[in-house]
C-alpha cells in the first residue's frame, strides 16, 4: 500500500539540529565530554554521523526529536517521519520520557535496555542497549543524544517479526468475522467503524461516494460524500458531537488530508505538530473543532477501493487528553502514539477487505432494488372484487436491503357475486422469484376464468407450472367467497392456514386440508367449506408475518391466534393492528428475514 506523509522530509534535518548538536553527538558517541569549541567542523561531523554503523539520534532540551541517522532507523525499525519534530511522549520512546527528563535536570548519563520497565516500549525491538547522554553548551543542558550501542539480537528480532505477523493476521481474521456480516451497506460501514475503535484509533469516520458515481482509480476530489458511520472512544463522545452524523452529506475541503486521498487514491498520514497543521489536515470546520476539542495527535486517511473502483474514505484519528471543547484553543498535549507506516499498511489491508464488503453490499442492494421495483409493479392493487366484499392488503419487503421475495396476492371476480381470494409465496428471493410470482398470477387468472372449484384450480395450476422445469415451487391458498350463499370454500397447496376474526370470539385458525406446493406435479388437493357470516373477517398472510428463526411454527401460529384484533371499522385499521403486533417492526420481532403479504376480506352488509 502506498501512502503520503503529511510532513517532514525523509532525509531532511530540522533547523533545530545545528552544528552544536551534531558535534555534541559525535563527542558523546566517542565517549568524550559534550562541550564544544568554535573550532568544530559541523559538515564533517554531519557526514560522520550519517555513515556511523551505530544508531544515533538527538533530542533538544524540550525532548523533541531533532535528528536520527540511518543506523538508528534500522536498529529501531522507526522512520524519520515517525520521530522528527515530535515530543518523545508521543512516540515509541515514550516509556523513556521520565529518564530523559532526569538527564535534562541533572546532566548525568544513563543507559537502559529496551523492553525494560524504564526503557522504550513497543514497537522498538526489545533487547537493544541504549545510552542517553546530555548535550551541554556553556554549562547548560541543550539536549540529549541517544545512541544504540549494539544491534538487536537476531533471534529476538525474528521473534518480533513473527509476533507482528501473527498480530496482523489475527486482526485481519477478526475483521473478516465482524465486518460484512450482512449485505447492507450502512451495517457494513458501522461494523468497520466499531472494529477500528479502539483497536486502531480513537475516532473513525466512514464516508461513501454516491452509489451512482463510478470513480475508477482516483480523482474524486470535490465530490459530496455521504457519512455512513462514526465510531469514537467513549471519552471523546462529547468532544466530537459536532461531527456529521451517519446519513448526512459531507464535502471535504480542497487541500485537506481527505481531499488529497480522494484525488490521489493514496493513503495520507498526517501528524500535526501545530494548530495550523491540524487546520490544514481537517476536512471542514466542524471536523477541525472536533479534532481540537479531542486533542487529535495523528490522522490517517485511507481510500476505500474495491475492484479498481473508489467507493469512499475511512479517516482514523488518535487523540490525547480531550480538550475543553473550545474550538479556538490549541491542540491538547499529545499523549497518544502517532500512526506509523507499518500501521498505515495494516489499515490499508483492512480497508481493502472492508471496501470489498461495501461494494458487494451495494451491488446486492442495487439488484434487490430492481427486484423491489419489479415486485411493486407486479403486485399493485389486487383485482376488483364484487361490491359485496370489502378488501384491504399490504406488502412489506424484508430488511433494509429490500430482500424481495415472491409473496403475492390476487382477487379474481367470478360470476354470481363470487370472488376468489388468492395468497401465494414463491420460494426464494430476488428478481427470479418476482418474475416467477408474475407467472403464477397470470396463470392463475387464466385457470380461474374457467370457473372451476378451488381444488381443481390448484390441480390445473400445478400441472401447468410443473411443465416448466425452471419454475420455482410455491405455496398457495385459495378462498372462494360466496356471500350470496353465505359460504367460504378453501383449498391449500402447502400454505399456512387462514385466520378468521369475529366479534366475541378468539381469533380462529381454520383447519384446511393441505396438499403439496404448486409446481411439483404431484397434485392431490382437497377443499373444505365453511359458513360465511356477515360480521366475520378473513385474514390471509404469508409466512413472513408469523415465522421466527429458531421457533416452532406451531408456536408462531399460536401467537397469531392469541391476538385480540378489531372486528369492526376499517380493514386498514385491522391490518395496522396485525402488523404492529407481528410485523417486522413489532417488539421482539428482530430483523426481518422474509417479506410479508397480508390480505383481509369482509362481506359487506346489504343495505
Amino acid at each position: 500500500m502506498r501512502f503520503r506523509n503529511g510532513g517532514g522530509g525523509e532525509g531532511a534535518t530540522p533547523a533545530g539540529a545545528d552544528a552544536t548538536a551534531f558535534a555534541a553527538a559525535a563527542a558523546a558517541f566517542a565517549g568524550s565530554g559534550g562541550d564544544l569549541t568554535e573550532g568544530d567542523m559541523p559538515d564533517l561531523l554531519r557526514d560522520l554521523l550519517a555513515v556511523l554503523p551505530a544508531g544515533v539520534a538527538i533530542l533538544d532540551e524540550h525532548l523533541r526529536w531533532q535528528y536520527l541517522n540511518a543506523a538508528f532507523a534500522t536498529a529501531t525499525g522507526l522512520r524519520r517521519a515517525d520521530l522528527l519534530g515530535r515530543p518523545v511522549e508521543s512516540t515509541s520512546f515514550g516509556g523513556a520520557a521520565g529518564t530523559l527528563r532526569r538527564i535534562v535536570a541533572d546532566g548525568r548519563d544513563r543507559e537502559h535496555t529496551t523492553g525494560s520497565p524504564e526503557g522504550p516500549g513497543a514497537p522498538v525491538p526489545p533487547g537493544l542497549r541504549v545510552r542517553y547522554r546530555a548535550l551541554s553548551a556553556a554549562g547548560h543542558v541543550t539536549g540529549v543524544v541517544v545512541v544504540v550501542l549494539d544491534d538487536p539480537d537476531p533471534v529476538q528480532e525474528l521473534r518480533r517479526d513473527l509476533a507482528q505477523t501473527r498480530t496482523r493476521l489475527a486482526l485481519l481474521d477478526a475483521a473478516a468475522e465482524r465486518i460484512g456480516t450482512t449485505l447492507d451497506v450502512d451495517t457494513t460501514c458501522a461494523e468497520l467503524a466499531a472494529f477500528a475503535v479502539p483497536r486502531l484509533a480513537d475516532l473513525v469516520t466512514v464516508d461513501l461516494l454516491p452509489t451512482e458515481t463510478a470513480v475508477h482509480g482516483h480523482g474524486a476530489s470535490g465530490l459530496r460524500l455521504r457519512r455512513a458511520a462514526v465510531g469514537c472512544a467513549d471519552r471523546l463522545r462529547g468532544a466530537v458531537a459536532g461531527l456529521a452524523h451517519p446519513g448526512e452529506s459531507v464535502r471535504h475541503r480542497d487541500g485537506s488530508a481527505a481531499s488529497r486521498a480522494l484525488a490521489s487514491g493514496v493513503a495520507v498520514l498526517v501528524g500535526p505538530r501545530s494548530p495550523e497543521e491540524l487546520a490544514d489536515a481537517a476536512p471542514d470546520p466542524a471536523s477541525l473543532a472536533a479534532y481540537r476539542a479531542a486533542g487529535v495527535t495523528s490522522v490517517l486517511v485511507v481510500p476505500l477501493t474495491a475492484r479498481g473502483r473508489l467507493v469512499g474514505l475511512m479517516t482514523l484519528a488518535r487523540a490525547g487528553t480531550a480538550g475543553t471543547g473550545d474550538a479556538t484553543a490549541p491542540t491538547a498535549p499529545p499523549t497518544a502514539p502517532v500512526f506509523t507506516t507499518d500501521e498505515a499498511v495494516l489499515v490499508g489491508d483492512l480497508a481493502a477487505r472492508a471496501a470489498t464488503g461495501i461494494d458487494n453490499a451495494r451491488r446486492y442492494s442495487h439488484s434487490q432494488g430492481i427486484a423491489l421495483d419489479l415486485q411493486r409493479a407486479l403486485l399493485s392493487e389486487p383485482g376488483h372484487p364484487h361490491q359485496n366484499l370489502e378488501l384491504a392488503s399490504r406488502y412489506l419487503p424484508s430488511g433494509t436491503s429490500s430482500v424481495v421475495g415472491g409473496d403475492w396476492y390476487e382477487t379474481v371476480r367470478l360470476p354470481f357475486g363470487r370472488t376468489l381470494l388468492v395468497m401465494g409465496d414463491v420460494m426464494g428471493h430476488g428478481v427470479e422469484a418476482a418474475v416467477d410470482m408474475s407467472n403464477y398470477r397470470s396463470t392463475l387468472r387464466d385457470v380461474a376464468g374457467t370457473d372451476l372449484p378451488p381444488h381443481r384450480i390448484l390441480r390445473q395450476l400445478d400441472t401447468v407450472i410443473a411443465a416448466n422445469e425452471s419454475a420455482r415451487p410455491a405455496t398457495c391458498l385459495l378462498a372462494l367467497a360466496d356471500p350470496g350463499r353465505r359460504r367460504w370454500t378453501f383449498s391449500s397447496a402447502g400454505h399456512l392456514p387462514p385466520a378468521l376474526i369475529a366479534p366475541d370470539r378468539p381469533t380462529e385458525l381454520l383447519r384446511i386440508p393441505t396438499g403439496p406446493p404448486l409446481g411439483t406435479g404431484v397434485g392431490g388437493y382437497e377443499q373444505v367449506g365453511r359458513e360465511l357470516l356477515p360480521d366475520e373477517t378473513l385474514l390471509l398472510y404469508t409466512d413472513g408475518l408469523v415465522e421466527r428463526r429458531g421457533e416452532d411454527i406451531d408456536a408462531s401460529l399460536a401467537r397469531l391466534a392469541a391476538l385480540r384484533l378489531p372486528t369492526a371499522g376499517d380493514l386498514d385499521d385491522l391490518l395496522d393492528a396485525v402488523l404492529h403486533a407481528l410485523g417486522p417492526y413489532s417488539p421482539g420481532a428482530g430483523p426481518a428475514e422474509d417479506d410479508v403479504a397480508v390480505l383481509a376480506a369482509r362481506p359487506r352488509a346489504r343495505p
